[in-house]
């Protein structure tokens, strides 16, 4: 197999060279001599069903102007942030680093592995469960999961849905896994990803 370099790269201190830093409030230290090993992909919209402008970065943030739409009043108070969002045109945002313990989980569980947010990294699709994600943010999906495989002990991928079935249904039914296994797949040789977990979420063998 040809090596194909990541179109992504991460520092030593977990930032991605290649996306835009964005602010962030909402993260603290990880457990100490904890291995992040999980992946895990949402989904986000603000107002839901909406794209564009600043309100997630201002959610993230926790500069949110509750009154400017009647949505946000539901998020009053909430403190809750990701590593990573891929907008709908393919942009990249890295609002932690993943050094860090980004707040995206909440309650959840792992293969009986409890808090999540521990070991894992998180991903925010700009989009929601009732619409595809477009050939971009896959694009840069792919290629961001490359580069933080490379970078930490990375050996399972799941959606938000799978360590919270209880409580949230992301990155939703639009999220085409077996598109994103298989180009994961085709780099597999050229990362230290385990990629045996994703049979587990309904792919054909």
């Amino acid at each position: 197999m040809i090596s194909i370099k990541p179109l992504f790269s991460l520092d030593a201190e977990g930032w991605c060279i290649q996306a835009a830093r964005a602010s962030c409030t909402n993260f603290d230290a990880r457990p100490e001599n904890t291995e992040i090993s999980l992946l895990v992909i949402h989904n986000i919209s603000l107002p839901p069903g909406q794209y564009g402008g600043s309100w997630i970065e201002e959610l993230f943030a926790n500069k949110l102007e509750y009154d400017a739409h009647p949505y946000f009043e539901q998020l009053r108070g909430l403190q809750v942030s990701a590593h990573f969002l891929i907008r709908r045109d393919g942009q990249v945002l890295q609002f932690v680093s993943t050094r860090e313990r980004a707040w995206h989980a909440g309650q959840s569980a792992y293969q009986g592995r409890t808090r999540c947010n521990d070991y894992s990294i998180g991903i925010e699709l700009e989009g929601s469960d009732f619409e595809a994600y477009t050939d971009v943010q896959y694009q840069a999906l792919i290629n961001l999961t490359l580069a933080l495989a490379l970078r930490h002990p990375l050996t399972d991928v799941v959606g938000h849905q799978h360590i919270a079935p209880e409580r949230k249904t992301d990155p939703g039914p639009f999220f085409d896994w077996q598109r994103y296994r298989s180009e994961i797949e085709a780099h597999q040789g050229n990362t230290k990803l385990n990629l045996k977990n994703i049979k587990t979420l309904g792919f054909p063998n």
